[in-house]
């Protein structure tokens, strides 16, 4: 990690999302706050619930990334093994834990913990929990890995458990433009001319439907809000340009 700049990976489990019966919502989500609290999402990945897909998928994002939050593949049934494969990429026993079962108690009758239920307290071996305020059975964090639920509400009381905890970096600023009905093939030159001049710039062109027409909008991004300032004008003039030729 660096002073100013912490990053993110997302990784969501689950064959449920890769065949489109469930839509993902947690990984917009996740990013979203995350960057409200200056950390940078870099990577999403959707993998499937397969041991061998998902042990590859965290070796190979938390070895690039200073955080990987993972959803999904924590539950009581057979093809809940997220847990199974974050302990095989870690090289670390899995194992019920008092802890976890003491939470689920808290929810549970004694004569109600059944086998599958018990598979919610199977935890990594030097793992912390992570809350789940909802329904008690927890989630956990590894290394820099973060696993949470899938359900998005249970999720989202999991972050905000692990949020407090995390390292954060600078913000990223942005600010966005209308280009007020220029087409993008007639300021892509210029627009790739600023962002040349510019590298401590994100700059992108996004097209959007609104009202029935298209609609351009340019977003800048940058973690210095003089550098962003600069930015913005030269990309106000360069556009003021481009729309005084376009009129002729």
């Amino acid at each position: 990690m660096s002073e100013d700049r912490v990053t993110a990976a997302v990784l969501v489990i689950g064959d449920e999302i890769l065949s489109g019966r469930t839509r993902d919502i947690n990984s917009g989500y996740i990013a979203h706050y995350l960057a409200q609290i200056g950390i940078e999402t870099r990577e999403m990945r959707v993998v499937p619930d397969e041991e061998e897909e998902i042990v590859a998928a965290v070796n190979a994002l938390r070895t690039r990334y200073d955080y990987v939050f993972s959803t999904g593949g924590i539950g009581p049934t057979h093809d809940d093994i997220t847990a199974d494969g974050v302990a095989k990429a870690f090289g670390v026993a899995l194992a019920e834990d008092p802890r976890a079962i003491a939470l689920l108690l808290e929810r549970i009758k004694p004569e109600d913990l059944n086998e599958a239920r018990r598979r919610m307290a199977r935890i990594p071996e030097g793992a912390e929990l992570v809350a789940n305020p909802i329904s008690k059975a927890p989630g956990f964090w590894i290394g820099n890995v973060i696993v949470m639920a899938g359900v998005p509400s249970i999720m989202q009381a999991m972050l905000d458990d692990v949020a407090p905890k995390l390292v954060k970096g600078a913000k990223v600023l942005s600010e966005i433009l209308d280009t007020h009905g220029l087409p993008e093939g007639a300021y892509a030159d210029g627009l790739g001319e600023l962002a040349k001049s510019m590298p401590e710039v994100s700059i992108g062109s996004y097209p959007k439907l609104s009202e029935g027409r298209f609609m351009n909008q340019i977003v800048l991004r940058a973690r210095d809000a003089g550098i962003l300032g600069a930015a913005v004008e030269k990309a106000k003039a360069m556009l003021a340009e481009v729309s005084a030729r376009h009129r002729m």
